[in-house]
């Protein structure tokens, strides 16, 4: 394969990366927005939706295998896609935790959440955002905007910290509201885990730029 053809296969791998991110921005704030509203058929939708998830994360990654065994790419080409396998992986894990609170919503049934949902939406917003702009960083090759997004989960740790101090207050002062507490918590312990995500995917822009695997050390609340 020549070189520019090399490229060319580089360019729309990376293409098809923002895509599957797209669709996993677009599913994390639906499966949040349903669980609002509670709108058991919006929750259903995502649920199912992720299948189209998973089935990009398969598509890139054996457009990568494939990349790998017929090429044998050099350096910064294999470090880009080895970078990419572990992005789509990354990716389709965020997707997940769209498809847990989805599913979440649905054992929740038509019963209202215990709370007016301000820090879970906002949580959702800054891992959105997180991973927004991750996947800017890597079409730049931006390390300073990667490292940003890493400093960054600090924020949505503090959300979580705080959400989970709130629902065990709920829980001390009364028993009877557990088990709804419990379906929050279990909410924000995703999103939560989806910034971690976002910060891995930002991870590996570093490494696509430096050719170093570093894990940035920030505060954890």
């Amino acid at each position: 394969m020549p070189r520019v053809d090399f490229d060319v296969h580089l360019r729309a791998l990376q293409d098809d990366l923002l895509v599957l991110g797209s669709m996993v921005e677009k599913a994390i704030a639906k499966a949040v927005d349903a669980l609002k509203r509670r709108d058991l058929k919006v929750s259903r939708q995502v649920i199912q939706e992720d299948d189209y998830i998973d089935q990009k994360r398969f598509v890139i990654e054996e457009k990568c295998v494939e990349l790998i065994a017929t090429q044998q790419p050099l350096a910064r080409d294999l470090r880009k896609l080895i970078a990419f396998l572990h992005i789509s992986v990354e990716l389709e894990r965020i997707g997940d935790y769209a498809e847990g609170i989805g599913k979440i919503s649905l054992m929740m049934g038509e019963e209202p959440t215990l709370k007016p949902l301000i820090d879970i939406p906002r949580m959702a917003e800054k891992a959105i955002d997180m991973l927004r702009r991750s996947m800017d960083a890597l079409v730049n090759r931006d390390i300073g905007e990667a490292m940003a997004v890493c400093k960054s989960d600090d924020e949505v740790d503090a959300l979580y910290d705080q959400v989970y101090r709130e629902l065990l207050t709920y829980m001390i002062q009364d028993p009877k509201t557990i088990q709804r507490a419990t379906y929050l918590l279990w909410v924000a312990h995703d999103l939560e885990r989806a910034a971690d995500r976002a910060t891995n995917v930002a991870e590996r822009v570093i490494y696509v730029v430096t050719g170093k695997m570093t894990e940035i050390n920030v505060s954890k609340y």
